[in-house]
């Protein structure tokens, strides 16, 4: 049986409104903008209870940097209704943590809970077929575990509170032991163990579960410990064209646990020979010099500067999150020059968590 997270449970970064009530990468990440609050409440979509898919990368490529178009697009299709979901619900809790009015923002926080309790009592998420979607679930999970965060001590529907306790604990577990069983060596390294545990997270501090919380920080002093003299992480630097935008991905998980890890007095920051700013670092220096530093790695120039991609403001979400734990570092410029600190995957308007 989990053990209970015993700390206080005022999810951290919220604005004041919260407290005083209390008291009285399918496609971009970006997040919708917040919704302002309606008079009625939208019902959910219809709740996604399978997935079943393979990978977005050609068999062939051991690097997993190939992508393979058709397989792209299928994998795209079937997490589409799943991220849709994912945007407006984030655009809704922050609506209600930008709502002045307590009574108001105390409707629209039962209205974000209602939606999460539909999926939870279909069981979303819970078939899931495929190796390659257990796999990059996590985020997907954690996105809706902190929509549910930032409303939870606003709602007033305890039964619907229970029931999206009950099935995000079990998404959670599900999540904890294919990484622990089923995952690979290379993975358990990667970036999407640090989404997933970014997820566990989530989930074990609004429902109170210490092992998750544990198991998070674990995970992400175990990917960020894999990181060389230089800050580099293994694990994606050597994705082809894909390295440096790989070691961007992985940055928004493990920055946004070392700063929630950091306010709950559990700091990770200087762990493995202050291993979280080397990683920054790198992945803002070899940018800087057009992804030399990668590229002697992977061997193949970085898709930012081969006309594949740009890097989008939503890759920089995690700044927000980063300067609360550096308010010293040269990155505050590029924060505050940054024009939205917005990621979906990360609970939408990052000026808004970490103000």
């Amino acid at each position: 049986m989990a053990q209970k997270f015993s700390r206080t449970r005022m999810p951290s970064g919220l604005p004041a409104l919260a407290l005083g009530v209390m008291l009285g990468s399918a496609g971009t990440m970006t997040a919708t903008p917040a919704l302002a609050i309606d008079a009625e409440c939208a019902a959910a979509p219809e709740p996604v209870i399978s997935l079943n898919y393979g990978s977005r990368y050609t068999d062939d490529d051991d690097t997993r940097s190939t992508l393979d178009v058709d397989s792209n697009e299928v994998v795209n299709a079937a997490l589409r209704p799943v991220d849709d979901f994912i945007r407006d619900l984030v655009a809704r809790s922050n609506g209600v943590l930008n709502e002045s009015d307590p009574t108001a923002a105390s409707g629209a926080a039962d209205c974000v809970l209602a939606q999460i309790a539909t999926w939870a009592r279909a069981d979303a998420l819970s078939d899931l077929d495929s190796f390659t979607a257990r796999l990059s679930m996590g985020a997907r999970i954690g996105a809706i575990a902190e929509a549910y965060r930032q409303v939870r001590p606003l709602v007033t529907d305890l039964k619907a509170v229970a029931d999206v306790d009950q099935w995000l604990i079990q998404r959670a577990q599900e999540q904890l032991e294919f990484w622990e069983k089923e995952a690979t060596s290379g993975a358990r390294t990667g970036n999407l163990r640090a989404w997933a545990a970014l997820a566990l997270l989530n989930i074990g501090e609004v429902t109170n579960t210490d092992t998750f919380v544990w198991w998070a920080s674990a995970s992400a002093v175990r990917i960020l410990c894999t990181a060389r003299e230089d800050g580099s992480l293994p694990q994606e630097t050597k994705r082809g064209s894909y390295g440096l935008h790989y070691q961007f991905h992985a940055l928004s998980p493990l920055v946004t646990i070392a700063a929630r890890l950091d306010r709950a007095g559990l700091p990770m920051t200087t762990s493995c020979n202050n291993a979280l700013p080397r990683v920054v670092n790198y992945a803002f220096n070899d940018f800087e010099q057009e992804g030399a530093l990668t590229q002697e790695y992977s061997g193949a120039r970085q898709s930012y500067f081969d006309g594949t991609e740009n890097l989008e403001d939503h890759e920089l979400a995690f700044l927000g999150a980063y300067v609360s734990l550096f308010p010293n570092s040269p990155l505050v410029d590029r924060a505050q020059k940054t024009e939205n600190l917005s990621n979906s995957k990360l609970g939408g308007d990052q000026r808004l968590l970490w103000q």
